[in-house]
């Protein structure tokens, strides 16, 4: 069962996102005991990567109250999670009960995951972690040493259907077994070396920013450096953690440079606005092939609109309700609201194709709907890309003196950018 719903997961995961990328798995040997300690952007979708595409089979941490919930309380029991008994939930158990569950899936041979931050959130750093990670890995009395592999979660944007995510098996830390006190707890001086070594992996394979303003500076100067929305999302994030860098180093050293180069950017910004451009378009050419295949499958795509669409809205109105506002769940919401409502809503129709048809007809269009509703997907996506090419073909064309100009005004900033690159070796 576990297989099946882990590869069902997967599926889901490779529609609601683009793109998923993964890097460093070879870090991670098979048929060893290790602790995945993860950052905690993204509510419920944070595990599912761990869950879906970690090396070997992973029990997760996570907080008790999530056993009680319908569909994701049965997911977690499915998946041997192991609950987190926190004093707000008031949820009872304990620490020792949860370490003691952990310590025995590792002295199996297995893999735990846990967010040693304690709780989801949106900011733009990492938060103080807790000793539990280290607590149960030093405290795990295994013969052999425990790997705990730092493990980040890099979304391109978090909440947005269809964005892209890169998952990041960072250096392992080796860790050799400790004595023990009376109640199986580890020194606590050990405790504090240990968390602060996972602390540093983790910030390792993560965005660090002192506030949102600086990320969304170095995501919109990263969009205008590289003007490739195909590039390999590690190339992404690592061009990224140089952008930070840079803004750190500028705001301390020279801070009218920075704030000359955020308005270059902002202006730039308004001109492709104005121009209806997007910065990936300032290379326009026609994809012939993209073209063909958008035209001959538009017909299909349209009808699985038709289909899909009404649906579609409805996830994003009860997941934004439902949310709050708060962008660390809103994709949980998307993602669970998706999961009920699509199936239901193709069961409905195939029902009622059913009763009017027959049975046969039902099938097959139990069959069909869904398969509508994915080409309805793609072929929506390319058209965007069709469209923008189409469009920065004619502003070329049409509008040649405007065209150079936006040129001009990002190579201006690109050549800053690297000036800054270069000062700061």
């Amino acid at each position: 069962m576990r297989r099946a719903i882990t590869a069902f997961l997967r599926l889901c995961l490779r529609i609601f996102f683009r793109r998923i990328e993964l890097l460093g798995m070879e870090r991670v040997p098979g048929g060893r005991p290790v602790i995945f300690a993860v950052n905690h952007p993204n509510g419920l979708v944070d595990p599912l990567f761990l869950l879906c595409h970690a090396p070997a089979p992973v029990s997760f941490l996570g907080k008790a109250p999530l056993l009680g919930y319908p569909v994701i309380g049965y997911l977690a029991r499915t998946f041997d999670m192991i609950p987190v008994y926190r004093k707000q939930d008031n949820s009872g158990g304990s620490n020792a009960e949860t370490f003691s569950r952990a310590r025995d899936v590792l002295r199996r041979g297995g893999s735990i995951a846990i967010f040693p931050e304690g709780t989801t959130h949106d900011d733009p750093k990492l938060r103080d972690l807790k000793t539990g990670a280290a607590r149960i890995a030093l405290g795990a009395e295994l013969e052999e040493e425990l790997l705990v592999v730092p493990t980040g979660i890099y979304y391109t944007a978090k909440h947005v259907f269809r964005s892209s995510a890169l998952v990041l098996f960072g250096e392992p830390l080796h860790v050799k077994p400790v004595p023990t006190d009376a109640t199986g707890e580890p020194p606590v001086d050990d405790v504090e070396d240990l968390t602060a070594a996972i602390e540093a992996g983790l910030r390792s394979v993560t965005l660090q920013a002192d506030s949102h303003a600086a990320l969304e500076l170095v995501g919109r100067a990263e969009d205008i450096f590289t003007a490739d929305d195909e590039q390999p999302l590690v190339e992404e994030f690592d061009l990224r953690r140089r952008f930070i860098d840079g803004y750190h180093y500028l705001r301390m050293r020279d801070p009218a440079r920075l704030e000359k180069l955020q308005a270059a950017i902002t202006q730039f910004e308004a001109e492709l606005r104005r121009a209806k451009l997007d910065v990936h378009e300032l290379r326009p050419e026609i994809d012939g092939v993209r073209l063909f295949r958008v035209l001959v499958l538009l017909p299909l795509a349209l009808l699985g609109a038709v289909i899909s669409y009404p649906t579609y809205r409805l996830v994003g109105f009860l997941a934004h309700r439902l949310s709050k506002g708060e962008r660390n769940v809103l994709a949980t919401m998307k993602f669970l609201g998706a999961l009920a409502l699509y199936p239901l809503t193709y069961l409905a129709i195939a029902i009622v194709a059913g009763l009017r048809f027959g049975w046969l007809a039902g099938v097959v269009t139990a069959l069909a709907v869904p398969f509508l509703g994915y080409i309805a997907l793609y072929v929506f996506e390319e058209i965007d890309d069709v469209i923008g090419d189409l469009r920065a073909v004619g502003h070329r064309l049409f509008r040649k003196y405007g065209y150079t100009r936006l040129l001009a005004q990002r190579e201006a900033i690109r050549r800053e950018m690297v000036e800054v690159a270069r000062e700061m070796g």
